[in-house]
């Protein structure tokens, strides 16, 4: 048991999409910008419409290890349906999903990055579970207990849940440390000069540790001698030991240090147990943040929910969380210039935050409130006359812009007789960017080589035609691209020539066919891998009585394994679910 890796286990679990790494289509009349540039506005932000699942896997190849922090507020799979979302998935499939999204995120992810997930208690230490696995356990930072309500639930059936969980994971926890949070009036108010101290106002600490753990404790253990147990004389001439289990924080030589130098503190009268000052000089630039993040320092729901009703009263979105919130997370978590993602974007808080805040974003959402409620949030963000939220703490005033885009469509469809075939949809330019994205390339063609359409390296190209390319063309290819480079030729065939010909003649060519070249490579035509309950397949009817006898049930498996007995259930989970 010692090494053994523990899992968390589901139906289904093996099951992976294959998902379609699909390009991303600007649509400029969405697009939108402040009409004036200034340095610090950023304006190369993205809104993605489309599934998420698909959009991450879209961003993989661009932006892998770029991204420094994610947060993401998925559907809690609690049952309930809200108007923006139908969040009651069957629990296997909800762990199944969460960890495709999960797995491409922490690709996403840079070394020093971190994410932050928001949870209630419904499927909360499953997902850690899942988390532990993806990102290693190891790379658990903390569980933030958020305080989002006031007030106690009088229908509540059972207790009334007050809060909800921040899962906080790193890339690599060895390298990856949290901003500081702003000292603030109340916390340097602690701090007062009773002795009238030159070096200004001070605070006092514990002058005791305890003696029965770590290295210390194990040597009090072992031999029942500890330098730091010494005794101290007050100014006003008592005598003290410290208290049993624990020892002075210093030595013997330097309490004497200390005392010299008027950092001991023993109480007004002289006669009190020492304790250290702490300067309010010497103290670093900020506060380490804590784990339980009250109503009163993040905002809660109803905030949140005051906050999204300025961009859309009619239809007043159903789960926001408030800027505040957002904006500890962005802060701790990432610094101006830096990439922050959410693929679950909602009402869009995540990117008004970031936008305020100077940072970098992406964010993804399926939902028709795309439209509705993040793009005229946004807009008025950019406008400046978004002064709600965050905005006055960080006098935002507006500038930046964003630019909209959607998937495109699955580039593989089956025609009138069922055959597979390019999506008319696709011009040539969407199809040269596809096929480069599909096989590893940047899609980047030449402004003056015809045959450039993209690279993978300094001497590595990609060019992608529809026509059938005959020995000649291809002979001229060859001679263009040269000796010391190589192309990889995608096209709808080659006549005049073998395959093996070709390579034997053409040794800097690489040749496959479109679109046979990435027919087994994905699952075509799946658009919504959303967590969404609506789209889950309809349960199967309960047996009767007599079904439930061994020797029935084997009749109607009609031998099948009972994992294929499964498939059903998701056949559906990478188009459907």
């Amino acid at each position: 048991m010692k090494n053994q890796k523990l899992e968390l286990t589901w139906i289904g679990k093996d099951k992976r999409p294959k998902l379609e790494a699909r390009i991303l289509l600007e649509d400029a009349a969405k697009s939108y910008h402040a009409p004036t540039r200034s340095e610090q506005a950023i304006f190369d932000n993205r809104l993605i419409f489309g599934d998420n699942l698909l959009a991450l896997k879209a961003l993989e190849q661009e932006f892998a290890g770029r991204v420094k922090c994610v947060f993401i507020d998925p559907p809690y799979n609690t049952g309930s349906a809200f108007a923006h979302y139908d969040d009651g998935l069957e629990h296997s499939i909800w762990l199944g999903l969460m960890r495709d999204r999960l797995e491409i995120i922490k690709r996403l992810l840079a070394d020093d990055g971190s994410l932050w997930i928001t949870i209630d208690d419904n499927e909360a230490h499953y997902l850690k579970v899942l988390c532990d696995e993806v990102f290693g356990r190891g790379n658990f930072v903390a569980n933030v207990v958020w305080q989002k309500k006031s007030s106690p639930q009088a229908n509540s059936e059972w207790l009334s849940d007050s809060h909800d969980h921040v899962f906080v994971y790193s890339k690599d926890k060895s390298i990856w440390r949290p901003n500081l949070l702003p000292r603030t009036e109340e916390s340097d108010s602690r701090y007062k000069n009773l002795d009238n101290d030159p070096r200004g106002a001070w605070t006092s600490g514990d002058f005791t540790i305890s003696l029965t753990g770590g290295q210390r404790g194990a040597q009090f253990a072992r031999t029942g001698v500890s330098e730091n147990i010494y005794e101290i004389t007050t100014p006003s001439g008592r005598k003290l030991l410290p208290t049993k289990g624990r020892c002075w924080i210093v030595s013997p030589k330097r309490f004497e240090e200390l005392k010299a130098d008027n950092r001991i503190w023993f109480g007004e009268s002289g006669n009190n147990v020492p304790r250290i000052k702490r300067f309010l000089s010497e103290v670093q630039d900020g506060i380490v943040a804590m784990t339980v993040w009250l109503r009163s320092e993040v905002g809660d729901n109803q905030e949140a929910k005051r906050e999204v009703t300025k961009f859309n009263e009619e239809e007043i979105f159903s789960t926001p969380k408030p800027e505040k919130l957002l904006q500890r997370i962005i802060h701790l978590a990432t610094n101006p210039g830096d990439l922050v993602l959410d693929s679950f974007a909602g009402s869009g808080t995540t990117g008004a935050v970031a936008h305020k805040m100077g940072r970098r974003w992406i964010m993804v959402e399926l939902g028709e409130h795309c439209h509705t409620h993040i793009i005229p949030r946004l807009q008025k963000v950019i406008d400046g006359t978004d002064q709600g939220g965050i905005s006055k703490a960080v006098n935002w005033q507006g500038g930046g812009g964003f630019r909209y885009y959607r998937l495109a469509p699955t580039l593989i469809v089956n025609d009138a007789w069922g055959n597979p075939i390019i999506n008319p949809d696709y011009n040539p330019e969407m199809l040269a960017e596809a096929l480069a994205k599909l096989e590893g390339f940047t899609y980047r063609p030449s402004e003056t080589l015809w045959w450039q359409h993209g690279f993978s390296s300094e001497r590595d190209f990609i060019y992608v035609t529809t026509q059938t390319l005959s020995a000649e063309q291809l002979q001229a290819l060859s001679d263009e691209v040269g000796e010391n480079q190589s192309l990889l030729v995608c096209c709808a065939a080659w006549r005049g020539i073998t395959a093996a010909q070709a390579a034997e003649r053409f040794p800097n060519l690489s040749l496959k066919k479109i679109p046979k070249m990435v027919l087994a490579r994905c699952e075509w035509g799946h658009d919504d891998y959303s967590l969404n309950v609506a789209n889950l397949p309809m349960a199967e009817p309960e047996p009767m009585p007599s079904e439930r006898l061994p020797e029935n049930r084997a009749k109607a498996a009609k031998g099948k394994s009972a994992v294929e007995n499964q498939e059903d259930l998701f056949a559906g989970e990478a188009g459907d679910a």
